[in-house]
């Protein structure tokens, strides 16, 4: 029998994070008769190594925390490739993308598949680093039909070099959840509520979810927001809530580890982002049988059907956010009816099992193995 071929999935680090669970269920789905991956984070330890590890994984985390770091990484990813001498590299995140494909050519790694999962609008020198760098990868693989375009259109990577491989989700997880009980962020039983999951940072556009929920005119008590997550502007969120005096109706619950019950407990998710690659929340909630209330970012319209599985809405528009919630509320049939639609579309595009064999087609295709 031929041995297993030896993989080395990197990735910036393994923290709770949408990247972080997609390279995890990726590794875990994968054929150990046939493939033999081994993860290595170039931050400190987190949160998924103990499941990568359960499952006989090695792990390495080179236990970077900050850019001054990066060099010393480096070598210590050269270092670790060497040693660990695999056929092919896949990169998830951007730095991981770029530490991964220097330190694989200074290894002779004879392969590199990127991971591109947003389309990133922070800063101009993100696309160029990317596009420089680009040389040295056989494929790009994007998580939506939207960040394929944004890369060929913004950042001139050569189309040839994308393919498109979505996310997955854990369908039976979600499906499945026990509702959770949300009294203790104070929203009384048999409420409504909306809620938005994500970090807390001006991608998400919380900020813009919050004007919205003070323009919506209220004809009941029952509407709740509830906002899971944290992040940098946590304390901002905080005291715009209070200046547009709604802090009876939003809810922050921080970080949580336990998304699908609170899902479970909800009427529906609202992602009001300026930008995404593939928003993992999204593929949550439509497999907890939510309709979803979107802006129009990359991803979206691959996943949310507007009138069918939700509604999308233009970015940076607190009234037509704001109108769409108003919509959604008032329309329950609809909110079952979406729900039912989504989980449908889940099945069939979306599982874990779906994916991996998407990537293995490819790993194959590059280590031409057909």
């Amino acid at each position: 029998m031929n041995a297993p071929i030896r993989l080395v999935f990197c990735i910036t680090e393994l923290d709770l994070g949408g990247a972080e669970r997609a390279l995890t269920q990726l590794v875990l789905g994968l054929d150990r008769t046939q493939w033999e991956p081994h993860v290595i984070s170039l931050g400190p330890r987190g949160h998924f190594a103990d499941a990568l590890e359960a499952a006989s994984v090695p792990v390495v985390c080179l236990n970077a925390t900050s850019v001054s770091h990066l060099p010393g990484t480096l070598i210590r990813l050269r270092r670790e490739l060497k040693r660990i001498r695999p056929l092919l590299v896949q990169t998830f995140l951007f730095h991981a993308n770029i530490l991964g494909r220097v330190a694989a050519r200074w290894a002779r790694v004879p392969h590199v598949v990127s991971g591109l999962r947003v389309a990133d609008r922070r800063s101009p020198w993100y696309g160029r680093i990317d596009r420089w760098t680009n040389r040295w990868v056989d494929m790009n693989v994007c998580v939506s039909q939207g960040v394929a375009d944004y890369a060929a259109k913004y950042e001139g990577l050569h189309t040839e070099k994308l393919i498109v491989i979505p996310n997955a989700v854990d369908l039976n997880r979600f499906a499945q959840a026990s509702p959770a009980s949300l009294a203790e962020f104070g929203i009384p039983a048999d409420s409504r509520v909306l809620i938005s999951i994500g970090r807390l940072d001006r991608q998400k556009g919380i900020d813009v979810l919050l004007n919205a929920v003070a323009l919506i005119q209220y004809e009941k008590d029952d509407l709740h927001f509830l906002i899971v997550g944290d992040g940098p502007c946590r304390a901002s969120l905080h005291e715009l809530a209070r200046q547009l005096n709604i802090v009876n109706r939003v809810h922050f619950a921080g970080r949580r580890d336990d998304v699908p019950a609170l899902l479970a407990a909800s009427t529906a998710l609202v992602l009001p982002s300026r930008w995404e690659g593939m928003a993992n929340v999204v593929l949550e909630a439509m497999a907890s049988g939510k309709t979803v209330i979107a802006t129009k970012v990359e991803g979206i319209e691959e996943l949310v059907q507007p009138e069918l599985t939700g509604l999308v809405v233009p970015i940076e528009r607190p009234d037509e956010l704001a109108k769409a919630i108003q919509t959604l509320v008032n329309d329950p049939q609809f909110v079952n009816e979406a729900g039912v639609k989504s989980q449908q579309i889940i099945y069939e595009h979306f599982t874990s099992d779906r994916v991996a064999d998407a990537y293995v087609d490819l790993y194959r295709r590059i280590l031409e193995l057909d």
